[in-house]
């Protein structure tokens, strides 16, 4: 067993033009003060951390992770949720994913996908130089829209949406494993990998690639109506990052899995501050102790209710009242006593 880093927090849905979410040192204050021991950096803001200069220069990444341990804080992984993305996109949401990328390539799909590849790849080997194993990111989609079959999709689509989708992060996934880092899908709705089948479609397209792993966010998983527990139980070993984000699901006559359309505030599945959802984050903490999975607790803010001040206020303290220091001792220790072969033989009446 081992006992779960934490608590961090993903800055991404903090990041304001107002002071003290608009630079790294206001950030790291906010957050060190409110008793988080790790950030997830989104890379795709460029304030928090210069990609480039961090692929090429070991003495940018010492000076950078040097400012952030100067507040008692810890880089938890880098993200590249967003060029992840853009690695495969189908053409009906290349306008607005677009925004995502550099001006330079909007219009240009094919160009816009190889900066995603190498943007991701520099991430790789930043976070080498940042000394992290772990980094998140998202898949891509080129299938979403035919994941309720009408018309039917025709035979051997799917195996080929994944092939294509495997080419694509091959050569990534290669430079990952040259710097040492695990690269980490978040499992999510709109994403390709969204589930435990699809998971294990990609692994299989990518020949079991030792580093394709897992991102466990349990909120999309209340809202697909999987079994979020017992998905920790067939993935354990290969869940290396972990977003502390509660959800609920409070289906209706009107709407259900699907949302009719509506925003997040009125769909039956919302995302919502911790411990406001229906996670049995109790039970998630101790199988994933109880596995071994060394990952950061990291929280994700994304309440269609609740202010993001309010919920890193409350979800530093309740990720921390929810890790458990793993025992290395067995309760019934004090009755042991030294036992030899001859004694348990005659225990066994042997």
């Amino acid at each position: 067993m081992k006992t779960i880093k934490g608590p961090g927090v993903f800055l991404a849905q903090f990041v304001d033009s107002e002071a003290p979410f608009n630079s790294l040192d206001g950030l790291c204050k906010w957050a060190a003060d409110l008793g988080y021991k790790g950030i997830q950096i989104p890379t795709w803001e460029s304030f928090l951390i210069d990609l480039d200069k961090a692929a090429e220069s070991q003495t940018y990444c010492d000076e950078l992770k040097g400012k952030i341990n100067s507040y008692g804080l810890e880089i938890t992984e880098l993200s590249t949720h967003l060029q992840g993305q853009l690695v495969a996109v189908h053409p009906a949401y290349d306008l607005m994913f677009d925004s995502f990328a550099p001006k330079n390539v909007h219009n240009k799909p094919k160009a816009r996908t190889e900066w995603a590849i190498e943007t991701v790849k520099k991430a790789a080997t930043a976070s080498r130089r940042l000394g992290l194993t772990s980094h998140a990111t998202f898949s891509g989609s080129l299938l979403w829209h035919t994941m309720h079959p009408w018309p039917q999709r025709p035979a051997g689509l799917v195996e080929m949406g994944f092939e294509e989708l495997a080419k694509r992060w091959m050569p990534i996934l290669n430079h990952f494993d040259k710097e040492g880092v695990d690269v980490c899908y978040e499992i999510h709705p709109g994403e390709d990998l969204h589930d435990g089948d699809t998971f294990e479609r990609f692994l299989e397209a990518t020949n079991n690639h030792k580093r394709v792993n897992i991102l466990y966010d349990p909120s999309h998983f209340v809202l697909q109506q999987l079994d979020y527990i017992q998905y920790i139980d067939f993935y354990h070993e290969f869940i290396k990052s972990f977003h502390v984000k509660d959800s609920e699901f409070n289906p209706t006559g009107k709407k259900g899995a699907f949302g009719g359309y509506n925003d997040w505030g009125n769909r039956a599945g919302r995302y919502r501050s911790l411990g406001d959802g229906q996670i049995d984050f109790k039970t998630i903490f101790s199988k994933l102790t109880q596995y071994g999975c060394d990952v950061w607790a990291v929280m994700e803010w994304e309440c269609c209710i609740k202010s993001p001040e309010q919920g890193a206020r409350e979800g530093a303290v309740f990720i921390k009242d929810h890790i458990i220091e793993a025992t290395q001792k067995t309760f019934d220790d004090f009755a042991g006593a030294e036992t030899d072969e001859q004694m348990l033989k005659n225990i066994l009446g042997l």
